[in-house]
């Protein structure tokens, strides 16, 4: 695909997005994201803005490669999209984003529509973050307090007999209306006595939990195939997507295994246009999905709600969506975004900063 409109300009702002406080995964406790905006400006003085943030130890774009294509990029800008190494998801969602936002009228209008507009608020989960079980819970109890419907938690880091205690009490106190998501970040593969895999999943199967993300490490593809085909509890595929590229590919992994749904995180798959085709893919078998930040700023996820809203094709309505991580960061870009009553807003008479102002004196 041709790059248009030409690029005459590339600026690049590294910016390290600090969390308000620490953000414990299964993989790591992150206290800093490392991230780059970048300004494309074309032959009219048009502006397009991108974002690429990476998560380390799951993005798969090195840093050093990162800084390297950038300063490449800098003097000799990219006439195709494929000039983008496949390693580098993250630069490819950051400079789609920012060709679409020029294309569209440079006015961070990425995917034009009633999103964009401010008048289709986007139903989202509330995620828990890791801590003690009460911490969780009291997490759990705010969320609901503010009228969210669904929430999400990670699993896999307390021994399993402890976490089902504290889902099961999450689940007495939220009462059956109240859906619950949860995601193994592929935990599930280690041993422990006394709960295989298929147990733990029939376990929160009885706690009706809608679904179950990644229980399994994405390089067992057979043990992950056994258990979507057994499964009591839908399984979604997460970080079994990330790396695979191409439609044969994609096509061979979806087949192999036949989870229920797949999660799309655009900046870790290598933008929109990669996000499509896993859509596309997804739906003809079946499958369902819905779209999920990968911590980026308010920037990164107004573009990605706005293509989950109104840029993506599908043929099935949306489910909810996992877009609320825009308030993580102590140094976020300020702009017209909210979350209210379980819903990520888009206050389209709001302002977002001038940015180049933003990136260089902030």
């Amino acid at each position: 695909m041709t790059l248009r409109p030409r690029i005459a300009r590339v600026d690049v702002f590294p910016w390290n997005l600090a969390f308000k406080r620490p953000a414990k995964t299964s993989r790591d406790t992150l206290t800093h994201k490392p991230s780059w905006f970048i300004k494309l400006t074309d032959e009219n003085g048009r502006e397009g803005w991108g974002e690429c943030s990476i998560i380390p130890g799951l993005s798969l774009d090195d840093p050093a490669a990162i800084a390297a294509f950038f300063s490449k990029a800098q003097t000799d800008p990219p006439k195709r999209a494929e000039e983008i190494p496949a390693s580098l998801p993250a630069v490819q969602f950051a400079f789609e984003m920012a060709l679409n936002d020029l294309r569209n009228g440079d006015d961070l209008r990425f995917f034009p529509g009633s999103f964009a507009d401010g008048q289709s608020p986007i139903d989202i989960n509330g995620l828990i973050w890791m801590a003690d079980a009460e911490g969780m819970l009291d997490q759990a109890r705010g969320l609901l307090s503010r009228g969210f419907t669904t929430l999400k938690m990670k699993v896999g880091t307390l021994p399993f007999d402890a976490e089902l205690e504290w889902l099961t009490a999450l689940r007495n106190e939220a009462g059956p209306d109240v859906v619950l998501r949860t995601d193994a970040n592929g935990a599930f593969s280690k041993d422990e006595a006394g709960w295989p895999p298929f147990q733990k999943l029939e376990a929160l199967a009885k706690l009706d939990f809608h679904s179950i993300e990644q229980p399994l490490h994405p390089s067992d593809v057979s043990g992950l195939s056994a258990l979507c085909a057994t499964s009591p509890l839908p399984i979604a595929l997460d970080e079994s997507l990330i790396g695979v590229r191409g439609r044969e590919s994609k096509t061979e992994l979806l087949d192999a295994v036949r989870p229920q749904f797949v999660i799309l995180k655009p900046s870790l798959l290598g933008g929109f246009a990669e996000s499509q085709e896993w859509v596309d893919l997804a739906e003809e078998r079946g499958m369902g999905w819905w779209a999920t930040s990968a911590l980026e700023s308010n920037l990164g996820l107004y573009a990605i709600a706005q293509w989950a809203n109104n840029g993506v094709r599908t043929r099935n309505p949306l489910l909810l969506q996992g877009l609320g991580t825009g308030g993580l960061f102590t140094n976020n870009v300020p702009g017209t975004l909210e979350v209210e009553g379980g819903q990520l807003i888009n206050h389209a008479g709001g302002q977002w900063p001038n940015l180049t102002e933003f990136f260089t004196t902030g």
